[in-house]
């Protein structure tokens, strides 16, 4: 079903980031995150910058599919990068 590849940058403790991660598992689709506040020195410094390259704000949840960027939340702009609207 799903040919685009999914990537979340989230926080642990964040809300809106473990709504994101429960609509994407409940839509069944697979993806990778980095809870960005659990890594720490140089990986963590790697991480924010890979974050900003997307989302200069660097707030999260920061959500990759294909080559769609939406920050936050966003289920209605979700489905669509996922073509399930």
């Amino acid at each position: 079903m799903q040919n685009k590849h999914v990537k979340l940058y989230t926080l642990s403790t964040c809300s809106h980031c473990k709504a994101a991660k429960k609509l994407l598992a409940d839509l069944g689709v697979e993806y990778e995150y980095t809870d960005v506040d659990l890594v720490s020195g140089a990986e963590r410094d790697a991480v924010l910058a890979e974050v900003r390259k997307f989302n200069p704000n660097c707030s999260f949840p920061t959500i990759l599919i294909g080559d769609t960027v939406i920050v936050g939340n966003r289920e209605d702009k979700i489905r669509k990068a996922l073509d399930l609207e």
